[in-house]
């Protein structure tokens, strides 16, 4: 038998689904297909874990491959599932126990020298593996502290594909590479805004207070200049902590939308998009991959709509 099973997960917003990928060598005329109801970049895969393979030490048998994504009528997208696919792969072709990688949930994009890239919404692809009752998976270096801040699962970082397959027990030579970093990003604020610093601004002050406590939409009214955003802004400052589940929701978004995390921040966001912002952008979506919009990145936090200037 040299059909080999291991894990990945598919996002449908910020809701994770388990898949099951399957790797079947036959003796017909050599082909590589995915099949599964794969979108575009993860029918590209075919490529990328031919030469992750090959310069993993993990050459991939002159047969034909299939390869099956369950449930098949889910449809799956993105890159992430290129290192569920190698290892499938390998093992099927004898080059790793099939048992050691049945119960391990992996996710990752590798690129053609074999190196794992980060790839986004991983957070709660993890926590969808989490609560699927899974007890390991593999993810990039670049994605390892995002992975750990789900709990109740064992979280294994890697570089390489080579890596990967060591750690499953292959006999492969591990290269000494330097893991892909995350893109750097805009630095956030380290200082949080205090309402305690607005002088004056009495009754614009306690209209603040009155919204917070109550959970009330607020419209802030006054000519440019009068301190609407500065007050506005401050507003998260005064809002009750999240608790953990709710700061894993909001980093969870996060993490879809492309944005590297750390930890879980316990403030509530404060999303102010421009105010020419399009109507996609405020709601989100997409093509086939959803992304959040303003309106979903200030879940559980504060949406800041400031009025459009004349030019």
């Amino acid at each position: 038998m040299s059909t080999a099973r291991t894990w990945a997960v598919a996002l449908t917003g910020v809701d994770g689904h388990m898949v099951e990928v399957e790797a079947d060598f036959t003796a017909q005329t050599p082909e590589f297909r995915i099949i599964g109801l794969p979108d575009k970049a993860l029918g590209e895969a075919v490529q990328r874990v031919r030469n992750a393979s090959s310069n993993a030490g993990l050459d991939v048998p002159r047969r034909r491959l299939t390869v099956n994504l369950s449930p098949a009528s889910l449809p799956k997208h993105g890159s992430g599932f290129d290192l569920s696919i190698a290892v499938a792969t390998a093992a099927a072709g004898g080059a790793l126990p099939a048992e050691a990688i049945r119960s391990t949930v992996h996710i990752s994009e590798l690129g053609l020298d074999g190196r794992l890239r980060p790839v986004p919404g991983v957070l709660p692809s993890v926590y969808a593996a989490a609560r699927a009752g899974f007890g390991r998976v593999v993810v990039p270096h670049a994605n390892a502290a995002e992975a750990a801040l789900v709990p109740d699962i064992e979280v294994r970082a890697a570089a390489s594909l080579a890596e990967v397959a060591a750690m499953h027990g292959a006999e492969v030579e591990v290269p000494d590479v330097d893991a892909v970093e995350m893109p750097v990003s805009a630095p956030a604020d380290a200082d949080r805004l205090d309402l305690a610093d607005v002088i004056g601004q009495d009754e614009a002050v306690d209209a603040l207070v009155t919204a917070a406590a109550g959970g009330h939409h607020l419209m802030l009214s006054g000519p440019p200049g009068a301190g609407k955003t500065m007050l506005a802004r401050r507003l998260p400052g005064i809002l009750p902590l999240l608790r953990e589940e709710e700061a894993l929701e909001v980093a969870a978004i996060r993490s879809l939308a492309g944005e590297p995390i750390t930890h879980l921040d316990p403030v509530v966001p404060f999303v102010a998009p421009h105010h020419s912002a399009s109507p996609a952008a405020l709601v989100g979506g997409g093509t086939r991959v959803a992304r959040p919009g303003a309106i979903v990145r200030a879940h559980r936090g504060v949406l800041f709509l400031d009025e459009s200037r004349d030019t």
